[in-house]
């Protein structure tokens, strides 16, 4: 497929994954977001809800010709999709709770996944039961930084996951294994989750912020020398 010549020239560094989104609506608002803010390749693992289904068709209105969009891959596959040295970016914070008790209720910290927590519970309580010394490495440890400070540095890839069962644990490897992090959008207490499409329109949007600020410096730094 071709894509117009005013969008490639307006591609960024910037690549969205999506890890197992199953609704339509959701996935085509992601696409629309992705085309806006000049996303150079959104990716679909398995899992996902077909990018071409007729909903997300209509609800990304228009995206499909103009973002490349490669569907239906596995995580063994998925790297070889990604720019060198990219660095992944997890949209996630239902780690906190294993990363850094920050609070006794998970959601004062934004996005969260209860089934996912859950699990982390379960898996936490099951390791208990390890010998000491013995490895917990089936969780990735990941920093977690908030959404707004800088990510650009390194091409980006944003990992959003579906609402019901958020991200994967082979997402938070990859980011691992990149030197990528969690990124946290912070919301006031009380408020137990973002839509997955607001959570990657604002975070795409941020990417788009900081690499156009970057590009900016670079240019002034260019005009004084």
């Amino acid at each position: 497929m071709t894509y117009p010549e005013t969008q490639l020239r307006h591609l960024l560094p910037l690549l969205l994954i999506c890890d197992n989104l199953r609704d339509p609506g959701n996935l085509g608002t992601i696409l629309r977001s992705a085309a806006g803010a000049g996303c150079s390749k959104v990716l679909l693992t398995k899992g996902c809800v077909d990018a071409w289904e007729p909903k997300v068709l209509r609800a990304a209105m228009g995206a499909h010709f103009q973002v490349p969009i490669v569907n239906n891959l596995d995580w063994e596959t998925l790297p070889n999709y990604l720019p060198t040295n990219t660095r992944v970016y997890v949209a996630d914070n239902c780690g906190l709770y294993a990363q850094a008790q920050r609070s006794d209720k998970a959601s004062d910290h934004g996005w969260v996944c209860e089934r996912r927590l859950s699990k982390l519970h379960k898996y936490e309580e099951e390791d208990d039961d390890l010998e000491p010394g013995a490895s917990r490495a089936w969780l990735p440890e990941l920093e977690v930084q908030s959404y707004d400070l800088d990510w650009t540095e390194a091409p980006a890839a944003v990992v959003i996951g579906g609402e019901t069962h958020g991200v994967s644990l082979e997402s938070l490897q990859l980011a691992e294994s990149t030197g990528g992090k969690r990124l946290l959008i912070p919301v006031v207490p009380g408020v137990d989750s973002l839509n997955s499409a607001m959570a990657a329109s604002i975070l795409l949007f941020e990417g788009k912020r900081q690499l156009r600020v970057r590009a900016e410096h670079s240019s002034r730094d260019r005009s004084y020398h």
